[in-house]
């Protein structure tokens, strides 16, 4: 699905359109999806940071590359540093030095330092031990709110699901072999199942 969204794959059905721009034409213009790519941050499994660049130069590949001014990086970048209770002296880092809530700290400030309009997080508290995927995962639902960010979160984990749609207006959209069973707000899955897999799927999270 994030494949999709991000205009890398195209599905083999169906119609996915983002930000006005249609991902199931044969041939999306390559400026458009190149513009698109921009305006979506993403976060993948363990942060995904490149290990031969310090902390700061993963956070600014995006931003160096738009060539934004220097002023601009430093106020964005002192932003982010606070909204994800960060230390400055961390930016000095490679990613090998950093813990694993660190490692997805810094990925989630470079999937946010040109403001996107959508953020995507494939599974990021995954690989956390228990207490600092807990931690994070409050910080991250509260940064989202607060920012108003479109975010479309994939995990396996129903708890989490449960967690992060539980505002009026989230959806949460269960699949299996690629399709969707059924979307809409969590009670009302769980509430009323459309199939036994749907309902011993969310039971995890509704015992």
């Amino acid at each position: 699905m994030l494949r999709i969204l991000t205009g890398l794959v195209q599905p083999n059905s169906g119609e996915a359109e983002i930000a006005g721009i249609r991902l199931t034409d044969k041939k999306p213009p390559r400026e458009a999806l190149e513009t698109l790519r921009l305006r979506i941050g993403y976060v993948i499994q363990e942060g995904g940071l490149f290990p031969h660049l310090t902390a700061e130069e993963n956070v600014l590949l995006a931003a160096r590359y738009q060539k934004l001014q220097a002023r601009t990086i430093h106020e964005r970048l002192h932003d982010l540093l606070a909204m994800m209770q960060l230390p400055h002296d961390i930016l000095l880092r490679y990613p090998s030095e950093l813990s694993g809530g660190q490692r997805q700290r810094i990925a989630l400030m470079r999937a946010l330092m040109l403001k996107p309009e959508v953020l995507l997080l494939d599974e990021p508290f995954s690989a956390l031990d228990p207490l600092i995927r807990r931690d994070l995962q409050r910080d991250v639902l509260s940064i989202i709110r607060s920012l108003g960010v479109t975010t479309v979160l994939v995990t396996h984990d129903v708890r989490e699901a449960r967690m992060f749609t539980a505002a009026e207006g989230d959806t949460v959209a269960v699949m299996r072999s690629g399709r969707v069973v059924q979307r809409g707000a969590f009670t009302d899955l769980a509430s009323a199942p459309v199939n036994d897999f749907v309902r011993d799927f969310l039971s995890i999270g509704t015992g």
